[in-house]
Parts: structure tokens; sequence; C-alpha cells
């Protein structure tokens, strides 16, 4: 792989800094190209921990930055783009959560791990979208479950299950925005194609899929023999490493408009800047995140 001047100047900067580049799937594809690690968020974190690196700098959001430092405290986590947020995320906030736990008193929290600290903070246990089910299941004899922030992600798991599954309504706009009919329309063209979706998407759309799962699930798919065309629905970042590691495959977009704007923002000379001037720290208060870690802990206990 020749590397440009830019990414030679980044691979340098790592080795002196002591500092490991984390990426998600979602990223550039001139970022992934030179990651230490590529990954889902709670993966790149769980790898992170694991590593004798002093520096984690995380090319995704806030929120993933945020679970490398609840993970990693001794370790100094850099966002290159502080405003690089998730919108999901944001869908919720501490009071209305709060609001919420009153309501239902008997319930249990699962918290998406598309979240902020704090909300994790408040939760009983984590999820991610590909042991979402195994966790639901393992609650025992809880009445109601409070699935937070992800409404779609919660119908999914309810579908998958039969607990009383009371859902948030957040979404991911990338994902809830893919319509039936774009998936209908792109299936027209390509007959012999499966479809792989991400369980953000619409129920509607869910329907109409060879496949459900997460980033890493949907990559794994790909990998059957059986599959020789695939429509991806999630986001367009995922192409650089469907096309890596499947050269002789066909993938097409469910749609054009899956692009995550927040992902895209990173650049890699926001990354060679962050790294130069060690900026742009994410530090979780140890108030926050000790219960945020027993959250993730507990999830981690299940898988």
């Amino acid at each position: 792989m020749s590397l440009t001047k830019l990414q030679q100047d980044i691979r340098q900067l790592l080795k002196e800094k002591k500092a490991i580049l984390l990426a998600h799937y979602y990223q550039r594809d001139e970022i992934q190209e030179i990651a230490d690690i590529l990954g889902d968020s709670l993966a790149l974190s769980m790898e992170a921990a694991r590593t004798n690196a002093e520096v984690l700098i995380f090319a995704g959001v806030h929120f993933m930055a945020e679970s490398a430092s609840i993970l990693s405290p001794g370790k100094t986590v850099l966002l290159p783009r502080p405003d690089a947020g998730c919108p999901l995320a944001d869908m919720i906030t501490p009071e209305a959560l709060g609001a919420a736990k009153k309501e239902h008193p008997g319930a249990a929290v699962v918290t998406y791990i598309n979240s902020s600290a704090a909300i994790k903070a408040m939760s009983d246990v984590c999820c991610t979208s590909a042991n979402a089910v195994k966790v639901i299941r393992s609650l025992g004899d809880v009445k109601e479950i409070l699935m937070i922030p992800d409404g779609n992600l919660a119908r999914y798991v309810a579908g998958q299950t039969d607990r009383k599954i009371i859902p948030w309504e957040g979404y991911c706009p990338v994902h809830h925005f893919l319509s039936a009919e774009q998936v209908r329309r792109t299936k027209e063209k390509h007959p012999r194609a499966t479809f792989a979706a991400h369980p953000e998407c619409r129920q509607e759309v869910l329907r109409l899929a060879d496949y459900v799962g997460s980033t890493t699930g949907i990559i794994r798919y790909a990998g059957e023999e059986h599959v020789r065309e695939m429509i991806v629905g999630t986001e367009h970042g995922i192409f650089y490493q469907l096309r890596k590691q499947y050269p002789e495959k066909i993938f097409i977009p469910a749609s054009d408009q899956m692009t995550c704007e927040d992902m895209k923002k990173i650049t890699l000379a926001d990354i060679k800047t962050a790294l130069t001037e060690m900026k742009n720290v994410v530090k979780v208060p140890e108030d926050v995140r000790i219960p945020a870690k027993k959250a993730l802990e507990r999830m981690l206990a299940i898988s």
C-alpha cells in the first residue's frame, strides 16, 4: 500500500507519541487505510484497553471516545473533531431518562452503546446491535424493559423475544430514513442480490432483509459463499472493508443517501493536528465513569 505524505506523517507521529489510531468502519477510506485497529465502536474501545499504547486517537464520534475513556482511564483519549457527535445519542438526556425511570419504576434500563457516558451511568446494562437480543433474554424476571435510545433497535429486539420492551423514540437518521420503497427499487435493479440491513433501520425495511445485523455482522455475512451480490443497508463507509475483504463480490448501496456527516467530519489533517498538539482530550469524570463502566461490564459478562 502506497501512503501519501500526510498518511506517512501521521504514522510517524503515532510512533513518537506511543499512540494508536482507532477507526470506525464508517470513517473515510483514507483513514481506515492507516488505522491500527478497525471495528465497531465497543470493539475498538475493548481492543484499545488491551494495548500498551499511552494515547488513543479515536476516529469516530464523541460517545465512542467516551467509551474508550471509560474502559481505559489511564490512557489519553483524543477525538480529532470535538464536534463529531451522534444525533441518536443526543435524542436522550439524563433529565429525560430520569423522568422515564420514575414513570416506569420497576423497569430495567437497557442502553444501546450509541449513547453518552452520562446515560450509560444511569443504566442497568448496556448492549450493542450484535448482542441486544442476548442481553434482553438475560434479564430474568424483570417485567418491563426500558430500551434506549434507539426505538428501531428496541422494536427489532422485541420481535425476537417475548419480553415487554418500552422503546425510546430515538433513531439514527442514516438508517431511519432508508425506506422500504428505496430498497424495493434497488432490489428490482439487482434481482440476484441479497439484502443486508442494520437493525437501526425501520421494521418495514428489516422485513425485506435476508440478513439483519451489526456492521461487523454484515461484513461477516458478506463473506458467506452464497453471497455474490449484496445490497447494503448501512452507512457507506462499510464499503471500504467489504471491497477490500471480498474484491470478487458486488456491493450495492440500498440508498445513495446513507452517509453519516458526523463520521465524515474527521480528516487526516484533523488527526495530524490532534496528535501534534495533543488536543481535544476526552476524559469521563470518575463519578460518571465508574457507574457507566459497571453497565458495560454487566453486558460483557453476558456476552
